[in-house]
């Protein structure tokens, strides 16, 4: 079995690399950093194929799903993303525009090559990283909260699909709550609640992705969250992520 993980140097995608190892997999990793990629290679136990690639560029997903033909995956893990914080006035449009091209464009490409590849032979798996985010809208963090609900949405509409036409191909969707991760550090972000570990995350979405699982929401605090966030009227609701949003700036 393989599987193809992007942004695999860090945080939930390298968490999730080791997962897979454990269970023998094995593994095509991306993501920017070379040095990083060939240094995670060397401590997994499995085979491991690399490619340093930056995903907001617009010819990398393809260039990365060209990398994989012929190599019979099992497993696709859409996991590279970043955030922008900040007021939608006052945030850079160059770093919004190349984090719509990583969280939305490339996870849309990736998607639908591989998906069509799976159906062709009606076995295969996708699990797509989006996050608890992708249930709500996200005052000073606007652009990561829109990208996530893209994701979100895109993959259960995919799922409804393959459920009509009885596919054995199933999507996952990974929606994580605050995560211990170099995204935090890259947003420019502090959770004042408690985060999981990569680890504990990582355990929930392989499991859940392997066992087809539509939606992976780990930690019973954040599945309590998205269940009421369903009951809350959208502009409290808004009003109240505004004031928990404002309260992570460093």
């Amino acid at each position: 079995m393989r599987a193809v993980i992007t942004g695999a140097t860090s945080g939930i995608g390298k968490a999730i690399a080791w997962e897979l190892s454990k269970r023998g997999w094995s593994l095509i990793l991306t993501g920017r950093d070379e040095n990083t990629l060939e240094k995670l290679k060397s401590t997994l136990p499995v085979p491991v194929e690399t490619i340093a690639l930056d995903l907001a560029e617009d010819d990398a997903p393809i260039t990365l799903y060209r990398f994989c033909i012929g190599k019979h995956v099992d497993l696709l893990v859409n996991n590279a993303g970043f955030g922008v914080f900040g007021a939608f006035t006052e945030t850079d449009l160059e770093d919004e525009l190349n984090l719509l091209k990583v969280n939305i464009r490339a996870t849309h490409i990736l998607t639908k090559l591989f998906l069509k590849e799976f159906r062709s032979r009606n076995a295969g798996r996708i699990l797509n990283v989006a996050s608890s985010a992708g249930f709500l809208t996200g005052p000073l963090f606007s652009s990561y909260y829109a990208s996530k609900n893209y994701v979100v949405r895109l993959s259960l509409a995919i799922a409804e699909e393959l459920r009509h036409e009885k596919s054995r191909v199933t999507i996952s969707i990974l929606c994580p709550g605050p995560v211990n991760t170099n995204f935090n550090q890259r947003a420019g972000v502090q959770f004042k609640i408690p985060a999981l570990t990569s680890e504990k995350v990582a355990k929930d979405a392989v499991l859940g992705a392997l066992t087809g699982q539509l939606l992976i929401i780990p930690g019973w605090f954040v599945r309590l969250g998205v269940q009421v966030s369903r009951l809350v009227p959208e502009r409290i609701l808004s009003r109240i992520n505004y004031h928990l949003q404002a309260a992570k700036k460093k």
